[in-house]
């Protein structure tokens, strides 16, 4: 029993190994950019709008207001990013009720790649919203001896990202395996719509986590700017 992607060898020529991981995550890629490209390419704001666009705008108008509710300020900045983690682990997770598809969030180097984007994402934004030394200030608080357990904590994130949807995503298939053994065809069933449901579950999470890391890096400058406007009036009263 195969419990990686990782193991599975779709075509090998020489050094060159092209795993089920890869062949999987370009497949979910693809039907991704279809989907968008069949939703929009005769996209109307009224009248006759069809199932796909309809199902489309629900999407990006929940993951908008999701993340509006914790970034309030220029929401959508964070909108493609966000909403892509989201729709690619989704379809990644979901696309497991087809037969002899191997979901690639169970290979850890997918689930190490999706991290690290979170990981070199969130001080991008932090700096695009509060300057270079805005955000590099907040490595030095409360205090300059707190740098290197800011630094720790970024990575070590990261990392909890990673191996957290990795094995949430291998443990699956691992007690489905198990149980084919065991009960070849009932127990499994249910198990499986378990786990689509667990998958979205956890695409949702993933999202929402690095939601609160961006927002974590972005909300200081909100906050110093509330704390100027508050000194403001003060002293125009």
């Amino acid at each position: 029993m195969n419990i990686s992607p990782d193991e599975i060898i779709i075509l090998q020529i020489g050094e060159f190994t092209l795993s089920a991981t890869i062949v999987f995550t370009w497949l979910v890629m693809a039907i991704l950019v279809i989907l968008s490209w069949l939703a929009t390419r005769k996209i109307k704001i009224e009248g006759d709008i069809s199932g796909l666009q309809n199902m489309l705008e629900s999407i990006v108008s929940y993951i908008r207001d999701e993340i509006g509710e914790v970034i309030p300020r220029q929401s959508d900045r964070y909108l493609p990013f966000l909403g892509t983690l989201f729709l690619f682990i989704s379809l990644s997770n979901l696309l497991a009720i087809v037969p002899g598809y191997h979901p690639p969030t169970g290979s850890l180097y997918t689930t190490v790649a999706l991290a690290s984007c979170v990981f070199f994402a969130v001080p991008l934004f932090g700096v695009v919203e509060r300057g270079l030394s805005g955000y590099l200030k907040n490595y030095v608080k409360p205090t300059p001896f707190m740098l290197p357990f800011n630094i720790i904590g970024e990575i070590s994130r990261t990392l909890a990202l990673a191996v957290r949807l990795f094995g949430n995503v291998m443990s699956g298939t691992l007690i489905i395996g198990v149980l084919l053994s065991i009960a070849p065809f009932f127990v499994p069933v249910i198990m499986k719509l378990l786990e689509l449901l667990i998958g979205q579950i956890h695409a949702y999470i993933f999202a929402v986590l690095a939601l609160v890391y961006i927002a974590s890096a972005v909300r200081a400058h909100e906050e110093e700017e509330k704390e100027i406007n508050n000194i403001e009036e003060d002293n125009d009263e």
